[in-house]
């Protein structure tokens, strides 16, 4: 999804790996809201998913990193409260770390499930 839907010239950015993560989620949209730099806690999270209403998915805050590690984009969400955005959700809430290294071209992916 990646390397389809970016420019071999802005491949190895974060704005890049944001649209690619918004794309690949956009049948999401059906029961999500998706919010894009979501002002959040002491920061601002990369990608909040609200459930709409009347469905039982769990909330999602993403916060993408490239040439970090996927660890540490979960201790920014939880370091600076992202998740104060979700103060009127309540239940499940996964908090998903994503880094790109630009010099394998690998994704890693961690994710941390908690109840709110």
């Amino acid at each position: 999804m990646h390397s389809d839907n970016t420019s071999i010239l802005k491949y190895n950015d974060e704005n890049s790996l944001t649209c690619v993560i918004s794309l690949a989620y956009y049948s999401a949209r059906k029961t999500y809201t998706i919010e894009r730099e979501l002002p959040a806690g002491k920061g601002y999270a990369d990608l909040v998913f609200r459930p709409r209403k009347n469905n039982s998915n769990p909330a999602i805050i993403v916060e993408l990193k490239y040439d970090k590690s996927a660890e540490g984009a979960l201790e920014q969400i939880k370091k600076k409260h992202y998740t104060d955005c979700l103060k009127d959700y309540s239940g499940e809430i996964l908090l998903v770390g994503i880094n790109y290294d630009k010099n394998d071209k690998c994704h890693t992916c961690k994710i941390k499930k908690i109840i709110m």
